[in-house]
């Protein structure tokens, strides 16, 4: 492994937790930046494409989350790991991870994301998120996502 290598590496891991910070805190200009122009995210098989179709899933996301809790819960937080990285090329790489929701009443729901990344305007960002669900706890928010 080479500079190069463990750079790129260094940048799509503080990538992923950008997107987990951003997101969960509703920064969403800054959770688009981190996407390129014309990316597309997957989840539940719905497909979301470029940045507008995104912003749309993740405004969507936020509504459905004060429905269900009643008002905006104090906290939600995405927990990455076991992120693996494949660098393709030095403007290409691919990874995957698992994830863990968690709300005030605890453990909600918890998946894998499968990503594709590139490099725009030299920074790395995600080209594609395939967002799968593995489980969730019965009455939190992921089971009112897939009901």
């Amino acid at each position: 492994m080479d500079l190069d290598e463990l750079m790129a590496r260094e940048q799509i891991r503080d990538l992923v937790a950008r997107y987990n910070s951003t997101a969960d805190s509703a920064r969403f200009d800054e959770t688009m930046a981190l996407f390129a122009p014309d990316a597309i995210m997957e989840t539940d098989g719905e497909r979301h494409e470029g940045r507008d179709g995104i912003r749309a899933l993740f405004e969507g996301a936020q509504s459905s989350l004060a429905e269900h809790a009643a008002g905006t819960p104090k906290y939600l937080r995405h927990h990455t790991s076991t992120l693996q990285i494949d660098v393709l090329s030095p403007t290409a790489a691919r990874g995957r991870c698992y994830y863990q929701v968690i709300l005030p009443h605890g453990l909600d729901h918890w998946g894998r994301y499968i990503d594709e990344y590139g490099v725009v305007d030299g920074r790395w960002v995600f080209t594609s998120r395939r967002e799968f669900m593995d489980g969730y706890i019965e009455g939190g928010w992921g089971a009112a996502t897939v009901a």
